[in-house]
């Protein structure tokens, strides 16, 4: 094997070493002597975590098929080579060369989740590139965000050089062409930055400049440069079926969260949940062409050996072509013995029958995502269920031969009451009620029902109806559970009934992180240096030292969850135009608040502002 970075002695003592010695089968080697452009493409959170996300896959699949960049991964080294690195003073490196970070031209950090914000400052850290972006020099890797979370990157704007809004496909090449113009012209680094803030897509805070009221809300922000946009647009590949797409995936040599083929069918969502913030941003929805998928599924099998493939996307039932790609898969499939995973369904007479047939020898759980209980409170977050369909879909997945359903609920939504929490038991015990019904005695597998009823607390997002809405407190949050675990309690079925709810700490943070400001940035550097890493990790999330943290930046987390906005108030990431229109979600705020709910994209077009990008669903309901 090719140099590693870790000797035999450390790798010897950690858990598995696997995570760091790259050379996994269809990872990318090339001659560095050969390329232009070096580029570390980053997860930060732990190696199965992000050799899971398909994002990481696509982004390098795309680099490394351009002649003079070499795209390698890196990942948030574990608790236990994090101490022997700092102890070492060994720099974070890539798994494909196994060279240092802080070597590269290019750091990009794909940020899923607000949990994984300290990691991103492990990773700066360990590869020994200065924490704060106003202290990097000529030599430091340019440090590029992407994902979700950037879609309010005020929190980490003085740890990032710049953002990439949107999806990755469209503008990269656009970009890393000028840096090369960047060291061929000998410009200064933010000369480099000045012209990158003006492609579209790109946000450089340090360009921009926040000020607050005497209350703390924003007063404005704006450019504090001439030519630099105050408006930073979202980029959107309108045509998914004719870009790229990563045919020979990285596969790894243990198991990762998702060991699996994955297959994207389509992205956005047309269900309008008034709480999901993946269904705005990625509007409007597109599909990937029929054909193609067949043939990319065959050809990603082929490639790497696996023996499971899943189908991608915010709402699987909603794909026009499903039965026909499903139909095909399963011909495919079955005669290969490769399980085909379907997330995302909808539970109908036709998910349900295709969910029999691929698990027609053992039928594992189902899942049912009510995610409120009353038909009243459905309305308010626009999900489009009622309990006729909940119970009908259950009572069919009974007689197939399900004996074990899970069901999600959210607490702590807007307009919530304690008959809405009360509902959750009811239900639960109503679809336990449903099997006894259904299902006769002597047919019965080992005579009972398992109902496994999960609540999760709601977090207001940016660019969604509820980003005015104000978050519960830890204390309202935990009484909710404990109110809901005794009324389950109290049903007929309750032996029927498994009830798991999450952590409330970690919820409250996740909301002040969401709709924080830059302010909360000194936060963040505070309690890195007291030691916080893995925040999404219950054994390592340590919330005394972020209340220790706020305290010392004299900042109040209640400001940014426990208060309702006013319908004015200036949002640190109302300079974003995600393509959904602040007009348009605040009517869906008040369609909340008035307990009415909007139809879904193909039923109706509701002006949501993302027409202008012509295509998907918007050019479907126009008719051409």
């Amino acid at each position: 094997m090719d140099k590693l970075a870790l000797s035999d002695d450390i790798l010897l003592q950690i858990e598995k070493p696997a995570r760091y010695i790259g050379h996994e089968v269809n990872a990318v080697v090339k001659d560095p002597e050969k390329v232009q452009i070096r580029f570390a493409m980053c997860f930060p959170d732990v190696y199965e975590i992000g050799m899971s996300h398909l994002g990481i896959q696509i982004i390098y699949d795309m680099l490394n098929s351009y002649e003079d960049v070499w795209c390698e991964r890196v990942y948030s080294p574990w608790v236990d080579l994090d101490r022997i690195m700092r102890r070492e003073h060994i720099p974070l490196f890539a798994l494909e060369s196994q060279d240092p970070i802080r070597n590269f031209d290019f750091l990009g950090i794909t940020i899923q989740y607000e949990m994984c914000y300290t990691n991103i400052l492990q990773i700066l850290d360990l590869s020994g590139i200065p924490l704060l972006a106003k202290e990097r020099g000529e030599s430091d890797p340019i440090v590029i965000g992407g994902g979700p979370c950037t879609y309010n990157p005020e929190p980490l704007a003085d740890f990032f050089d710049l953002f990439y809004i949107g999806e990755a496909e469209t503008r990269y090449r656009e970009l890393l062409d000028l840096y090369q113009e960047y060291r061929s012209q000998n410009w200064s680094r933010v000369e480099f930055l000045e012209r990158a803030a003006r492609i579209p897509g790109m946000y450089v805070p340090t360009f921009y400049e926040p000020v607050y009221h005497e209350d703390g809300t924003l007063a404005s922000f704006s450019p504090v440069k001439e030519g630099i946009p105050a408006v930073v647009r979202k980029e959107l590949v309108s045509d998914l079926s004719n870009t790229c797409y990563p045919m020979k995936p990285v596969v790894p040599y243990i198991k990762v969260t998702q060991d699996r083929v994955v297959l994207e069918i389509q992205r956005g969502c047309i269900r309008g949940c008034r709480f999901c913030q993946a269904g705005q941003l990625y509007r409007p929805v597109r599909e990937r062409d029929v054909e193609q998928m067949k043939k990319y599924a065959l050809e990603m099998l082929r490639n790497t050996g696996h023996e499971e493939i899943s189908l991608s996307s915010l709402s699987s039932s909603d794909y026009s072509s499903l039965p026909e790609l499903v139909n095909f898969l399963m011909d495919k499939c079955s005669r290969e013995h490769i399980n085909i995973s379907l997330p995302s369904l909808r539970i109908d007479a036709f998910s349900l029958d295709v969910m029999s047939k691929i698990q027609d020898i053992r039928k594992t759980s189902l899942t049912f995502a009510p995610e409120a209980r009353s038909q009243r409170l459905r309305d308010v977050i626009n999900k489009g269920l009622t309990e006729e369909v909940i119970l009908s879909g259950a009572a069919m997945a009974f007689a197939g031969g399900w004996t074990r359903v899970k069901l999600y609920f959210m607490l702590g939504l807007p307009t919530e009451t304690e008959e809405d929490i009360r509902g959750i038991a009811d239900l639960s015990n109503k679809i336990a009620a449903t099997f006894f019904d259904t299902v006769p005695k002597q047919e019965r597998k080992n005579g009972k029902v398992q109902i496994v009823t999960s609540t999760s607390f709601f977090v207001p997002k940016p660019f969604t109806p509820f980003q005015w809405a104000r978050q519960c407190t830890k204390e309202e949050f935990i009484e909710k559970a404990y109110f809901t675990k005794r009324a389950i309690a109290e049903q007929l079925n309750q032996k029927s009934i498994k009830y798991n709810w999450h952590e409330a700490d970690t919820a409250v943070l996740e909301g002040v992180l969401a709709r924080g400001d830059r302010r909360i940035g000194q936060v963040l550097l505070n309690v890195y240096q007291k030691g916080c890493i893995y925040d999404a990790w219950s054994e390592y999330f340590d919330n005394e030292k972020w209340e220790e943290a706020f305290r010392e930046c004299g900042l109040d987390m209640g400001f940014y969850t426990f208060r309702e906005r006013g319908l004015d108030e200036i949002f640190p990431w109302d300079f974003i135009d995600c393509g959904v229109s602040r007009e348009f979600l605040l009517r869906e705020w008040k369609m909340a608040q008035e307990e009415k709910i909007s139809p879904n994209c193909r039923a109706q077009c509701q002006g949501c502002g993302a027409g202008r990008f012509g295509c998907g669903v918007c050019v479907e309901q126009r008719g051409i």
